[in-house]
């Protein structure tokens, strides 16, 4: 069942149209039908997170990223709506397929679904809800649709369940998953350390054909050369942002803080080269995510308007600038 989220904040009246906020357009009864819809769903979860040892909390995510949502600015020309969130109870495979029907459902009402998180379980589900909505023999778009994967993100997460599926597995799932359909495993990670894989990933992900950047070596001109090849063998691209790929002193409210972290204007700069890429290469890319908030270590929303901005930046992204105010 999915949890709605009661969306308010400021309101600047004096300005009209040109003064409008998230929360005065999010599931407006007045959407324009010759606009795109973007489609917000939130995994409330944190028991993959528990089960890999980390620091509990995430489950409050989707409601912390809404809130600093809710007061920015509304410069799209985009149909906003967010569906709820899914709140896992005891049983983390069942939290995931609920997601990942609701993800399915959302792909084929809307150009652009965001997934908040919670912690990185949400990757599972993700994948799940595309490989649904693109392949699924009843989908409309029925087809073998190749799959890509970008994860921003300080670990591989490429775990082996042992015996049991956490926040560190997903990658592991969806490369198993692969197999089993006799499909490519199309998967890069960017932002990764050194310090937070140990030897045993750094040889699966050598062994499984992942694709990835050091943290001290992420810049745009190397994101674009590795990324390159695997994006012209895609047909369906899904991006999901780890949080703690980013530096602790701006994203202290994680599971597992980073030492060292990524650039911000580094993940922008790429997820815009991304949506310019499409129209070229051919591919399209109707799912990302965000994961691993933590509110309960956060400082002054510091993480949490991170997260908005990168939602923010990624809408913008997505949708070619086009934006309300010519000028802008």
């Amino acid at each position: 069942m999915l949890t709605e989220f009661k969306w308010q904040g400021r309101t600047d009246e004096e300005d009209g149209k040109q003064g409008l906020r998230w929360h005065q357009v999010m599931n407006s009864t007045n959407s324009e039908p010759n606009l795109p819809n973007c489609h917000l769903l939130g995994l409330a979860c944190d028991l993959g997170v528990k089960e890999n040892k980390g620091r509990v909390g995430a489950q409050n995510g989707p409601k912390e990223i809404r809130s600093v949502l809710a007061n920015l600015p509304y410069q799209y020309n985009v149909n906003l709506h967010d569906r709820g969130d899914i709140n896992a109870q005891s049983n983390l495979a069942d939290c995931q397929q609920e997601y990942a029907q609701e993800v399915a459902n959302s792909l084929q009402q809307s150009t652009f679904v965001i997934g908040l998180g919670g912690g990185h379980e949400i990757a599972w589900g993700s994948y799940l809800g595309l490989h649904q909505a693109f392949n699924h023999t009843d989908a409309p778009t029925a087809g073998q649709k190749r799959i890509g994967i970008i994860n921003f993100d300080a670990h591989f997460d490429l775990r082996k369940p042992a015996p049991n599926a956490s926040s560190g597995t997903p990658f592991r799932q969806i490369f198993q998953h692969c197999a089993d359909n006799t499909s490519a495993f199309h998967y890069a990670c960017l932002g990764v350390s050194r310090t937070a894989n140990t030897r045993a990933l750094f040889e699966f992900a050598l062994q499984s054909n992942t694709q990835f950047l050091l943290d001290e070596n992420c810049c745009l001109e190397s994101a674009q050369s590795l990324l390159l090849p695997m994006l012209r063998e895609i047909d369906v691209l899904y991006v999901t942002i780890c949080l703690d790929a980013f530096p602790s002193d701006i994203a202290p409210g994680v599971s597992a803080p980073s030492s060292l972290g990524i650039n911000t204007k580094f993940v922008l700069e790429t997820l815009r080269w991304l949506a310019s890429q499409q129209t070229i290469l051919g591919y399209q890319w109707p799912l990302m995510d965000i994961a691993e908030l933590n509110p309960k270590y956060d400082i002054d929303q510091r993480t949490a308007r991170l997260a908005a901005r990168l939602v923010f930046e990624s809408i913008d992204a997505r949708f070619s600038f086009k934006r309300l105010h010519p000028s802008m």
